[in-house]
């Protein structure tokens, strides 16, 4: 299989290991920036420092102007994929986006100059490198650009396991209806959180606070961890201060992203104690709800809604000047949407790259996988299952 393979339209495709001392590194992070759909989790410094935890097998499919070790190469396309060999018990190989327990959003980065040439490079680069012509973007946005696109092209796709998550979009809403936002939330509603709040206020004073400097960033990390540690993940063994590596790899991020200012974490504070943690990596004027943790020692003053609640206020009044904010909330978990009225369509898409004349059959293979998940879903809980993990973080055997 060639590495490097020349396209149409002068470009080159190019598969490549996650090499944090590779040459091409800046172009990588100048076409995140620049991104038509902007992705944190797939831009280079949090690549790169996920990828002792969780990149074995991982590989970059690069679609640029020239080789990318050439001086100069602008990246037009990224996105780092495993090669599943026998995902449905069959010689079908495909191309898996990577994803892992902190990469809940699947959509490649793209050009945000020309994004329909940079997918069209995208999908032909496989054939070009003797890679399977399929693709599964696990955690994709089922609308938006990215569908509009691939229905554009005519391209043969199909999407497994949808779900919406909440979202906070102010976009829609003028300047002077922002402070209304939250008028949505019921009598009843509005008293609990003013019950609650009351309680958390009780044993003193409650500080919200909203960190961006890297030194605070690293020590509220080692607090977060520890408030994880205290509760029921803690005493489970699933606590990120059970898993060292995960928790160095958070380590590594927090300081790439908060030397560009790109990350924050939320927090209440008591009496230099944290009651609820959030950690936001930050795309422009969008945020993104990567990990939360709260105090379960208070479970009637409720601190990861008050947290949730009081980052909304501050948002909706100009304190923090962002336009969204993407839960990134798993199936079945409300806490996004008990405040946040808009919504965000997510789905696993399976994407043809060029024509296949097994795209029907893996279609509906693949439709199969997700049945007979379901039903293991379902007998397991007992209830209908509305949505499946993410796939494994490890390629198919």
């Amino acid at each position: 299989m060639p590495e490097t393979a020349t396209l149409p339209q002068g470009l080159v495709a190019a598969v490549r290991p996650l090499d944090p001392g590779a040459p091409w590194i800046p172009a990588w992070r100048a076409l995140g920036a620049d991104a038509a759909i902007r992705n944190p989790f797939y831009e280079a410094g949090y690549a790169l420092a996920a990828r002792d935890a969780f990149g074995a097998g991982v590989r970059l499919l690069i679609v640029a102007d020239r080789p990318p070790e050439a001086p100069g190469a602008r990246f037009r396309a990224a996105w780092p994929f495993r090669v599943s060999w026998r995902r449905w018990g069959l010689p079908l190989p495909l191309l898996i986006g990577w994803t892992h327990g902190y990469c809940p959003f699947g959509a490649p980065l793209l050009d945000g100059g020309d994004p329909m040439g940079a997918l069209a490079a995208l999908l032909a680069a496989p054939r070009a490198l003797g890679l399977p012509p399929r693709l599964l973007l696990p955690n994709a946005p089922a609308d938006g650009l990215l569908p509009q696109i691939l229905a554009a092209r005519g391209t043969a796709r199909a999407a497994y396991w949808p779900h919406v998550r909440g979202l906070l979009d102010l976009t829609a809403h003028p300047p002077a209806a922002r402070a209304a936002y939250l008028g949505h939330l019921s009598g009843q509603r509005r008293r609990k959180l003013r019950r609650d709040h009351g309680r958390l206020n009780a044993s003193g004073a409650v500080a919200f606070e909203m960190l961006d400097a890297p030194a605070e960033l690293d020590r509220a990390l080692t607090e977060h961890v520890a408030l994880e540690a205290a509760g029921w993940k803690g005493r489970a063994g699933t606590g990120l201060g059970q898993r060292p590596a995960e928790v160095a790899f958070l380590r590594t991020a927090l300081a790439d992203l908060g030397a560009d200012g790109r990350v924050r974490i939320a927090r209440l504070r008591r009496a230099g104690r944290t009651l609820a943690s959030l950690i936001l990596p930050v795309t422009g004027s969008e945020a993104w709800v990567l990990k939360i943790a709260h105090d379960e020692t208070e479970p009637e003053a409720a601190p990861g809604i008050q947290l949730v609640h009081r980052l909304t206020e501050a948002v909706v009044s100009g304190k923090w000047v962002i336009e969204r904010i993407d839960s990134c909330a798993p199936p079945g978990f409300a806490l996004g949407s008990l405040f946040w009225t808009e919504r965000r369509t997510i789905a696993h898409l399976l994407v043809a790259a060029e024509r296949d004349p097994l795209f029907t059959v893996v279609r509906a293979l693949e439709r199969a996988r997700e049945h007979v998940a379901r039903m293991r879903l379902t007998s397991r809980s007992g209830r209908s299952a509305p949505a499946a993990p993410a796939p494994a973080s490890r390629p198919d055997p």
